[in-house]
Parts: C-alpha cells; sequence; structure tokens
C-alpha cells in the first residue's frame, strides 16, 4: 500500500446509517446491511438504473461503442465519490448511493431532451431532472407490496434535492432567483428535508464528483469524436500543464495514450485538490456532528480557489467545443423534435401509453412527461417510428 495513503475511520461528522432520521414508512432493520447500504442496493436493482445504460450522456447511443453513456458516467461518479468520502473519512456507502441516483430523471438524449420536456411542461409545473430523480425513488418505481417509490432513508433523499446546496431560506421560500420545482415542493409537504440546509458531507462529495467526472470523460468523448484536437486544448492553461507534464515523462508518446494520460491526470488532480481543500475547510469548521456540516454557511466538499478557477476555465473550453458543436446540436435539435413530438401525442391521447403510465393523478402533461422521462433513447425513436411517418435519423 502507499505509504501516504490513509483509509481513514468514519469521522464525527460523517453520516451514521444507526442515526438515519429512517423511512417515511418504517421498516424493520436488516441484520447484514446498514440503511444506506440497504438504500444503495435498492437503487441499483431499480428498472430506473438500467434505463440509464441506453441513455445519452453526450451522445447518442448508436454513434459509438465507446462514449460514455448516463450508466457509465453515475459508475465515474461513484467510484470518484467513494475516493473522496474514503479519504475524508466520510460514509462511503451513502456517497456512493447518492452518485449513483443522481441523474435516474434524466431523459433520452441528455440536457436536450430534458430542455424540450421543460418547454412542453411550461404551464404545468416545468420538468428538472433533480426532482424527476426524487420523483422516481418516492412514487414511480413501483416494486414494494407496501409503498410506491423506493422508500429510501431521510439522509439520501435529503442529498438527491440539495446536494447543490439549500434550495429555500428559514421561512421555506425559494432562494433569490431560483424557483422550487413542483416534485420537490410537493414531497417536503409530506417529508420535511430541511431545504433551507446544506446536505451532508456525503451528498457533497457525490456533487463534486459529478463535476469531476464530467470534466475528464467529456475532455476524453470529445477528443475521440474529433471535436477538438489535443494541440485546442492547449488554450486553457490547466490542461496545457499537463500535456506539458506528459510530454516530458514520455516524449513522442502516441496521442490514444497521451489521452488516456491526460484523462487520469485530470481525475487526480481534482481529486487530490478536492481533498486538501476540503480537509482544510472541515479543519476551520471543527463540525462534532453531520448536523453541524449542514447548518454551515458554506459547502465544505470543495475545490481551492485556483482548481475552481481551472474547473470553469475546462467547461468554458467544452461548451463551445463540444456541447454547443454544431455535429451536436444538429443530432440534438433532431432529437428534441422526437421528444416534442412524442409529448403531444401521449398528452392528447394516453390511450397511446402504457396503461400503468396513464393516470398517476397528476393530470395527462405530467403523466406524459413521468413516461418520455423515463424512456431510452432507442425506445424514444423507436416509439415515434411507431407513431409518426418520418422519424429524424440522429446521425
Amino acid at each position: 500500500m502507499n505509504p501516504g495513503y490513509k483509509d481513514r475511520p468514519r469521522a464525527v461528522y460523517a453520516a451514521d446509517p444507526a442515526q438515519s432520521r429512517g423511512r417515511l414508512v418504517a421498516e424493520p432493520g436488516s441484520p447484514t446491511r446498514s440503511e444506506f447500504q440497504r438504500d444503495r442496493d435498492r437503487i441499483l436493482h431499480s428498472a430506473a438504473f438500467r434505463r440509464l445504460k441506453h441513455k445519452t450522456q453526450v451522445f447518442v447511443y448508436h454513434e459509438g461503442d465507446h462514449y460514455r453513456t448516463r450508466l457509465t458516467h453515475t459508475l465515474e461518479v461513484s467510484q470518484i465519490a467513494r475516493s473522496l468520502a474514503r479519504a475524508l473519512g466520510l460514509d462511503e456507502d451513502l456517497a456512493e448511493t447518492l452518485a449513483l441516483a443522481h441523474d435516474l430523471g434524466h431523459t433520452p438524449f441528455g440536457h436536450a431532451g430534458e430542455r424540450a420536456l421543460d418547454a412542453c411542461m411550461a404551464g404545468h409545473g416545468g420538468f428538472d431532472h433533480n426532482a424527476q430523480s426524487l420523483r422516481i425513488v418516492t412514487r414511480l418505481e413501483r416494486r414494494y407490496a407496501a409503498f410506491d417509490g423506493l422508500n429510501l432513508t431521510w439522509e439520501t433523499l435529503e442529498g438527491l434535492v440539495k446536494h447543490n446546496g439549500p434550495l429555500t431560506d428559514r421561512s421555506g421560500a425559494p432562494l433569490a432567483g431560483e424557483i422550487l420545482p413542483e416534485a420537490i415542493r410537493l414531497y417536503a409537504a409530506q417529508q420535511d428535508l430541511d431545504l433551507w440546509s446544506f446536505a451532508s458531507a456525503e451528498a457533497q462529495a457525490a456533487a463534486l464528483a459529478d463535476d469531476i467526472a464530467y470534466d475528464a470523460h467529456d475532455l476524453d468523448d470529445g477528443l475521440r469524436a474529433g471535436l477538438f484536437s489535443l494541440d485546442d486544448l492547449r488554450d486553457v492553461p490547466f490542461l496545457a500543464g499537463l500535456l506539458d507534464e506528459i510530454a516530458r515523462l514520455w516524449p513522442g508518446l502516441d496521442a490514444s495514450r497521451t489521452v488516456h494520460e491526460l484523462t487520469r491526470r485530470v481525475i487526480t488532480r481534482l481529486v487530490e485538490d478536492a481533498i486538501a481543500e476540503s480537509s482544510q475547510r472541515i479543519t476551520h469548521l471543527a463540525p462534532g456532528s453531520a448536523a453541524e456540516i449542514r447548518r454551515a454557511p458554506a459547502p465544505v466538499i470543495a475545490f481551492s480557489e485556483a482548481m475552481a478557477d481551472a474547473d470553469r476555465t475546462v467547461k468554458g473550453f467544452l461548451y463551445p467545443h463540444m456541447y454547443r458543436h454544431e455535429r451536436v446540436m444538429a443530432v440534438m435539435g433532431d432529437a428534441q423534435q422526437i421528444v416534442r413530438d412524442l409529448f403531444a401525442i401521449y398528452r392528447a391521447d394516453n390511450e397511446e401509453m402504457p396503461e400503468e403510465w396513464r393516470d398517476l393523478g397528476d393530470g395527462p402533461a405530467r403523466a406524459a412527461a413521468d413516461f418520455i422521462a423515463g424512456m431510452t433513447d432507442r425506445y424514444a425513436i423507436q416509439e415515434h417510428r411507431r407513431l409518426f411517418d418520418a422519424t429524424p435519423d440522429l446521425r
């Protein structure tokens, strides 16, 4: 073992499954698994989790076998979240659980599908993938005789909705410039998730792991797709420094191995910085419990100022060179049309949907949104071909 590595015991400020606030529907405990391990397993066995393997991250599934999907992205986030949690003395199982659940509510065709569905739902409560994740685990998964959803612990639900920070002030009013998604507002009336506070350190670690994972793998996928070159990355000082390091260590290294060396260095630098900065923040705060982490005035799991700037420059490069690249935009424009067409059909005639999706008591628009959001890319394309004479090729 690396002598510099420390496998730390769970810290006093970590979430403790033995002290969980419990589940909405009381259940007997497990003799072999902690409460957070049970949550993780319920997510892994859910239908929504399985569908992630055929949902777009950036590239539609048939564009290539090696591009990330929502599932492979989720697994990478999970690995990074566990690494952060282990190094900081947090509960690894809760961090992993939140990483595995964080994208359950994503539509087919990535953020383009979400934008289309949100536009369709204007006037009907809108659509937000984070709120949809909550809706899935509290209502739409129907696997148990005693309850709808997965009946997850309070700590998992809290982390799922607040991993990016508080959503309201102490009075319950949405924060300035924010809109509280309908699904979260309705659920909070049933079970108070303390929307005014930060989430656990484990939830914060999962959120930062998400940033780390997609910085690295979107660079990898963008290079693989030929949307930009290694030379283009030299416009980003953080990446230029890593490329210079690789060139010094491995002069003449071929492009394929250079890409792999680069992406793993991106992950390593971001993870190591997050561990160092978070350790300093925790030391300064000196929390004696997980509750004190939640009441802190700022996140405790974060990048240093310098690395946060590097993270912004990477995202600033990827936005025009990848997410808004004309090739990607052309495909996503067609994908959005598929979502709009399907929504119009299902909202007008719910007989076109499977019976179990037709009426959940929230009206035809929300039923259509729930059904479409759960689709994989290829099922959405298949449904469009069934219902329309012409379907975009998405190539």
